[in-house]
């Protein structure tokens, strides 16, 4: 693995766990913080307690999704998804409670942003920690170079996302209660409106409602455009580092002797920092978001498939097409017009073929490509070993029927017809 394959490799973890945890960490820290506002004395038991029991039911769900068939994901986050409407309206109207009753409304409301909070994590932290799960599936060990670098891409993600998180967090308890409760409903509102799409799109495919042109319009918008609702977010939350920034300039709070003086001069200065902080990682986010995010996503385009002698029952490649040790791609169109292609390359210090489908059992038909005399997966990067092509295991080509008979390669029609439903 060449050193700009290394560096795609950690980018394309890095840009990937930051879509999965940024908008996570910057909706559990507004909610977090909201727990402090609704005034509880034990608010802090409350916040730690929304991160735990959401971090542990996370990683639960995570087990159970890679053991187990047991667990439908899109019903699952159609669930966390009403739990977390469910917890707002009665926020809101907890909220309308008359003054009389303040214990407990200070404890229902500490309880509904609790909830919030967690079912963030239990809602976006599953497929980030399913990432190593399927990196290994792939890579079928811990120590080769694409899991490493995959798991340090990932790593990158998590501090972006989490120092984000964590500014947001240290800047909103630093402003008024009304001015924060107001950017943690919005954001909330716009998070309510993406995973809204989700669940139509679950309901639909489904068929838990009829099919409905506009539900459908919406469902694809939200679904194509959650980077948008991400940086949306992202965009609100910048309210909170200008606000503060700007009151900075002008500090005028009283103070009694030089020491309270210091206190508040010490004070400012750490939010100045957490602001700058949060501006810094909004920067680092858009950049990822967009610019990386195209770069490391960029598809390669694969060779075109060369031609082969097609009788009625057989596609026939002869030796000289494929004796050069350089990969082939071949195919055969159906009825139905799919294109089923498969590989032909010419094994190193040896008169064998490694010979199998343009698709793997993980990636799907994404196909292989050729890179400095290596096979590679187009989708996971992979490295194929190119003696074990033609068996089953990890990312190698999925393993077809062929012969050889004088001086060809003779692959059945009937067994690549077999495949067509892997292919578009």
């Amino acid at each position: 693995m060449g050193l700009i394959d290394k560096e795609k490799e950690v980018l394309k973890y890095f840009v990937l766990s930051t879509e999965q945890l940024l908008p996570m960490m910057l909706l559990a820290g507004l909610l977090i913080s909201g727990v402090k506002f609704a005034g509880l004395k034990e608010y802090k038991k409350c916040q730690y307690a929304s991160v735990i029991v959401g971090i542990i039911s996370a990683v639960i769900m995570t087990v159970f999704k890679t053991t187990t068939n047991k667990v439908d994901t899109g019903m699952w986050n159609v669930r966390i998804y009403m739990v977390n409407a469910a917890a707002l309206v009665l926020y809101i109207l907890v909220s309308l409670l008359a003054g009389k009753v303040e214990t407990i409304k200070k404890i229902l409301q500490s309880a509904m942003l609790s909830i919030m909070a967690a079912a963030m994590f239990l809602y976006f932290l599953p497929p980030f920690f399913e990432n190593p799960h399927a990196i290994l599936f792939a890579e079928q060990s811990i120590l080769s170079a694409n899991f490493l670098y995959s798991i340090v891409g990932m790593f990158f993600g998590l501090v972006l996302s989490f120092v984000a998180g964590l500014a947001v967090y240290k800047g909103n308890i630093r402003l008024k209660s009304g001015f924060a409760m107001t950017v943690i409903f919005i954001s909330v509102l716009i998070n309510m409106v993406n995973e809204l799409g989700d669940t139509f799109s679950v309901f639909l495919a489904k068929r838990i409602i009829k099919t409905n042109h506009t539900l459908f319009v919406f469902a694809v918008f939200t679904s194509n455009n959650k980077i948008w609702f991400t940086l949306l977010i992202a965009a609100v939350c910048l309210v909170i580092p200008a606000v503060l920034l700007i009151k900075s300039r002008n500090v005028n709070e009283p103070y009694e002797n030089n020491a309270e003086h210091r206190k508040i001069r010490a004070k400012w200065r750490n939010i100045k920092r957490w602001s700058m902080t949060a501006v810094v990682c909004a920067i680092f986010s858009f950049v990822t978001l967009t610019g990386l995010r195209v770069y490391a996503n960029q598809e390669i385009e694969i060779s075109p498939i060369e031609e082969a002698k097609v009788t009625d029952d057989s596609v026939i490649v002869s030796f000289e097409q494929v004796a050069d040790g350089h990969l082939h791609r071949f195919g055969y169109t159906t009825e139905k017009g799919k294109t089923i292609r498969f590989i032909v390359i010419k094994k190193p210090n040896s008169s064998a073929y490694g010979i199998g489908l343009d698709a793997c059992d993980i990636c799907g038909e994404t196909g292989y490509y050729e890179r400095e005399g290596q096979v590679v997966c187009n989708l996971c990067n992979v490295v194929m070993n190119i003696n074990t092509i033609g068996f089953k295991g990890g990312c190698n080509p999925i393993v077809i029927d062929y012969k050889i008979h004088d001086g060809s390669i003779i692959v059945p029609i009937a067994e690549l017809v077999k495949h067509e439903d892997i292919f578009k």
